[in-house]
């Protein structure tokens, strides 16, 4: 069994879109949207090199990193911290390819062409939980909440 819990699996791969905390040169924070992260197994994320040029640079000379995904609906997530590995050829290369354009290992095919893909050895993970839990909500009642939010939105912008 690796670090990830079936929980941590279950949200990462049906949110896909999460965030990631890198160091730029001058050690000021980069944070930015992943729509491509998943599970790759029990110890790593993994997500497509779409369009990251500031990501991929500033992992290149620091692979320290931490990814936030979180439930939009619950309000509830997951933080991942680690080291990322960036990958542009190789065997392992063409496995994370294949499985992102087949869609198979239950990744979600992205539909883009990736410039390469950025895996993830997940060292910490911490959960990450909304404080509107704190005047006594439940789950059912975040959900409630959010998804009238959200359908007033959709609703604000058709």
């Amino acid at each position: 069994m690796g670090i990830l819990n079936d929980d941590m699996k279950r949200v990462v791969r049906q949110q896909r879109m999460g965030f990631i905390a890198t160091v730029c040169a001058d050690g000021t924070p980069n944070l930015s949207p992943k729509g491509t992260a998943t599970v790759w197994d029990d110890d790593h994320l993994v997500f497509a090199n779409l369009g990251s040029p500031m990501t991929i640079e500033n992992l290149a000379h620091n692979p320290a990193c931490e990814m936030n995904i979180v439930d939009t609906f619950l309000r509830k997530g997951y933080r991942f911290k680690g080291t990322a590995e960036l990958l542009t050829s190789g065997d392992l290369f063409e496995e994370i390819k294949d499985a992102y354009t087949t869609g198979s290992r239950g990744i979600q095919r992205s539909g883009i062409p990736a410039k390469g893909y950025v895996l993830m050895t997940v060292t910490k993970t911490a959960p990450l939980v909304s404080p509107g839990y704190t005047p006594g909500k439940t789950e059912a009642d975040m959900r409630e909440e959010w998804t009238g939010y959200w359908a007033g939105v959709q609703e604000a912008n058709t």
